[in-house]
């Protein structure tokens, strides 16, 4: 820590640290009180406690350097800085900066023991503080690890990473390198390179079809990769990773954003789904042709190229705590999840880019593939609309993400093809199509476009355990209990680096320290809950998507049920505390609280929930009057257009998508491109 931060004893000393620092702060936009405010934050809600040190200077500067590179999030921050500011002068009758550190904590536990729209608004608060609080060096060597930090510099503006051989370069453009009016022919256009689009890309360029691929972020590689997840989380996700649903409660659902989509960030778990989902699409939805049998081929080939392999015991440390507990619980059917890294080291980054290529996500799978085959595939390129002529979808028009020269327009271009292939994602997908008036007419019977939303609600749990684990060192998300899956319920483990766990935890203050002090002896594990689409997406501003889901009472009741479960698996196995994801009651250290915690009458907005599933808005069927698509993914009202994401996934699957989704989007490529 900056020896500014321990010397600093009053507010004209603190000013001049913070002005000090300035230098290096890459964007500075806070205002000199602004950043004293956020340093009298950052020292209440993170003191000196169980060999930690406080917070200080260091602490707001990185904030800052991290906010300023996201201008829209900057803006936000000063925002919410000046509101709490606000209620302080309401309810104390002065600014924060003149309060003591407990008389801050005491307004910060108001809110963390509020209503959902409370915590919500202190964890926006505190994330950044405790982000850059744990993206220390000094906090690493602390806890052991290896420290990535920030990015060195910026990749200059390349088309492809530097490890890719020379045709993946030849075959890969800058969207805002095209000239406005452009106008580019081909046999399909793929909007979208994740498990959906990269997969369709790869079919129909190695059946000798004319293939381009848009994808609106930027393609990264293992060099990319090798800084921390607090600086990767700005570089891969949209909106910052917290993209959220809001109805009876408040769901993030984070999003990828770049070459390789949700897979580049995603835990590489690989599920066939289940035969009794199947049969529910037979009787449901009249999908026949659809079976554990019928799919088999195209599961298989995918996890030939993905080389689908289970998760080696020596990258599963931190999982022993919930192995034992089940053991002793007599739960027989738990064990290593299967993945698509092969040669996984364990490096513990897998929602970040793997740093290592192990994880044989889209953007060193299929994409590579798709280019050597023949695909051009078109980077910064932002989708505005499916062009329609005669009835059919002939192309799409797009924009740069950014000029080429700051100052000018970005580049607007048109692609044109016989096959107009949407693999945006469950989000975005809907956006795109609903966005635009004839678009939104041609698919507007049957009503299902941005309805019926799933998004696998999930919720995790984490126990302090008397003993060292380093979970760090290892697979974030390798074991799985299948024990209740037939009850709604997956569980799987989940662990994440000390800045993103620090921002993810609620508690403040001492409490708060102490757990982050304990993190390496740490387990964490969460189940996602089988619902049953009770949401909704339409076209925001700017094109985000605003969505709508609404918790159903029977999940809150599987969510009770696992959090309960979860505990006794991690107290049967010797944990001397495990903070739930309830509210109501967010640490337990006895059996007996685990029983209070099984006969609460909770509510949706009682659980601190994420999801990272989305899927069903342009779901599949046989009758137009019910759906988007048939069978072979092409939409019943718009000949030409094919949708080959999450999306038209009608159910929840009930295990993690990426499979379903890749076997999906194969088999119907290898039906269009017979067609084409």
């Amino acid at each position: 820590m900056s020896a500014l931060t321990q010397t600093s004893n009053g507010k004209t000393d603190d000013l001049v640290a913070l002005r000090v620092g300035l230098p290096a702060v890459a964007a500075s936009f806070l205002a000199d009180n602004e950043r004293q405010t956020a340093l009298a934050i950052s020292r209440a809600i993170m003191p000196k406690c169980a060999g930690l040190p406080e917070a200080g200077v260091d602490t707001v500067l990185r904030a800052e350097r991290w906010l300023g590179d996201v201008p829209v999030a900057g803006a936000g921050y000063r925002g919410i800085l000046r509101a709490f500011d606000l209620y302080a002068r309401a309810t104390v009758g002065k600014h924060l900066v003149d309060l003591g550190a407990d008389q801050i904590l005491k307004l910060c536990q108001r809110f963390a023991d509020g209503d959902i729209g409370r915590r919500y608004f202190l964890y926006t608060l505190t994330a950044p503080l405790k982000g850059a609080y744990f993206d220390d060096p000094a906090i690493y060597q602390q806890f052991g690890m290896p420290y990535r930090g920030a990015p060195v510099g910026e990749r200059p503006a390349s088309k492809v990473p530097t490890e890719l051989p020379r045709w993946a370069h030849e075959r890969t453009e800058q969207a805002w390198d095209l000239s406005s009016g452009e106008v580019i022919e081909c046999d399909a256009v793929v909007i979208g390179s994740g498990a959906g689009g990269a997969v369709a890309a790869y079919e129909l360029a190695n059946a000798g079809r004319a293939v381009v691929l848009l994808e609106e972020g930027q393609y990264f590689g293992r060099a990319d990769f090798a800084s921390g997840a607090f600086h990767l989380q700005k570089l891969l996700y949209r909106e910052l990773g917290v993209t959220m649903a809001v109805g009876n409660t408040l769901i993030p659902i984070p999003v990828g954003r770049s070459v390789g989509g949700s897979t580049t960030v995603n835990s590489g778990t690989c599920y066939r789904m289940p035969g009794r989902v199947f049969a529910e699409w037979h009787h449901s939805h009249g999908l026949t042709e659809l079976s554990v049998e019928s799919m088999d081929p195209f599961y298989s080939t995918v996890e030939e190229v993905l080389r689908v392999t289970p998760v080696a015991k020596s990258l599963l440390l931190g999982n022993q705590p919930i192995a034992d507990g089940c053991d002793k619980l007599g739960i027989t059917r738990h064990g290593p999840l299967s993945r698509n890294a092969p040669d996984c080291d364990g490096q513990g980054l897998c929602c970040f880019g793997c740093p290592t290529d192990a994880k044989r996500s889209t953007n060193v799978s299929y994409v590579p593939m798709a280019l050597k085959a023949g695909a051009q595939l078109i980077v910064g390129a932002h989708a505005e609309r499916v062009l329609i002529e005669g009835g059919r979808a002939v192309g799409v028009e797009v924009t740069a993400t950014r000029p080429a020269v700051a100052g000018q327009k970005p580049p607007r271009f048109v692609i044109r093809a016989k096959a107009v292939v949407v693999a945006g994602g469950s989000l975005l997908t809907p956006v795109l199509l609903q966005a635009d008036p004839a678009t939104r007419r041609a698919l507007g019977r049957s009503g299902a476009l941005g309805n019926h939303l799933t998004i696998h609600p999930a919720i995790g749990l984490r126990a302090v355990m008397p003993h060292k684990l380093r979970s760090f060192a290892g697979v974030p998300q390798g074991y799985a209990v299948e024990e209740f899956h037939d009850e709604g319920m997956l569980m799987e483990s989940a662990f994440l680096p000390p800045e993103l766990t620090g921002a993810a935890i609620t508690l403040v203050g001492q409490p708060f320290m102490e757990i982050m002090a304990a993190y390496d002896r740490q387990s964490c594990f969460g189940f996602l809950v089988e619902d049953k689409g009770n949401g909704s997406v339409r076209p925001g501003p700017g094109g985000r998507p605003l969505i709508h889901y609404n918790l159903a009472d029977r999940d809150v009741a599987r969510l009770t049920r696992g959090a309960s479960l979860v505990a006794r698996m991690f107290l049967a196995a010797g944990a001397e505390r495990v903070l739930t994801g309830v509210a109501a009651l967010p640490m337990l250290t006895r059996h007996d609280e685990i029983d209070r915690l099984s006969g609460m009458r909770l509510k949706a907005r009682d659980f601190e929930l994420t999801a990272y599933h989305p899927l069903g808005t342009a779901r599949m069927g046989h009758d137009p009057r019910t759906s988007v698509v048939d069978t072979d993914l092409q939409a019943h009202d718009l000949p030409g257009l094919h949708i080959c994401d999450g999306s038209v996934i009608p159910t929840s699957p009930a295990v993690n998508p990426q499979m379903t989704i890749m076997a999906l989007a194969m088999r119907a490529a290898r039906r269009l491109a017979d067609r084409l």
